[in-house]
């Protein structure tokens, strides 16, 4: 009969704090990032010029169509054939980032497409600028439209940072590898290491659910 032992666990909950905030940190970092460049890329995808629309193109079906734990082994081992160098940290943040930013893209220009050409031309009609019909005619409906869709996103992407422990960057599945190697105790670390997960998750969907309410006064649910 196995013997549940949490205690070596607690004792060293330290290390999972630390993973922790690593976690939380690359995670907003890369949302951060990735929504800039899922912005660019959306409004180049749909208004920009053609070679400029195809890079786009290439760009979002190269990274949605291919393992993210390989993307990252490319950055991390296949970069420095070409004399380019990253620490596993911000080899991490900038695969988080392009993973994101592809994903954002597709999201954020199906919002844009939810925008009816009418309502833009009676924008221009009125006078506004270009800056300006993007802004108050075409960003904020469209973020308002694809929110949830990007929350969600977010969360995944908080989630799947775990596979970034493969080359030894620093998050909570990297402090939970390292504790589990002192302790040996393989059931009791993975367990508390998915409850903080899952705690996480649902903090963040709370939090986006009040961001939801506060700018577009609607709920958010996953």
């Amino acid at each position: 009969m196995y013997q549940f032992n949490f205690a070596p666990v607690f004792n060293a909950l330290d290390m999972l704090l630390v993973g922790v905030w690593y976690t939380i940190q690359m995670s907003v970092a890369a949302m951060s990032l990735g929504l800039v460049v899922s912005l660019v890329g959306a409004a180049l995808k749909t208004s920009g010029p053609r070679p400029l629309r195809f890079c786009v193109d290439i760009y979002v079906e190269l990274i949605r169509n291919t393992p993210f734990l390989v993307q990252i082994f490319f950055i991390f081992f296949g970069l420095p054939a070409l004399g380019i160098r990253l620490s596993p940290n911000t080899t991490a943040l900038l695969a988080l980032t392009i993973n994101f930013g592809a994903y954002g893209t597709e999201i954020i220009r199906a919002g844009i497409k939810s925008i009816s050409k009418g309502q833009i031309e009676a924008a221009q009609a009125i006078g506004l600028s270009w800056l300006q019909v993007l802004r108050y005619v075409v960003i904020k409906p469209a973020l308002r439209a694809v929110y949830p869709a990007l929350t969600s996103q977010f969360i995944f992407l908080m989630l799947g940072s775990s596979v970034v422990s493969a080359i030894s960057a620093t998050d909570l599945t990297a402090a939970a590898n390292d504790l589990n190697s002192l302790t040996f105790a393989s059931f009791e670390v993975y367990l508390v290491t998915t409850v903080i997960y899952l705690a996480l998750s649902i903090l963040f969907s709370t939090i986006f659910a009040g961001i939801g309410r506060l700018c577009f006064a609607y709920p958010v649910n996953r």
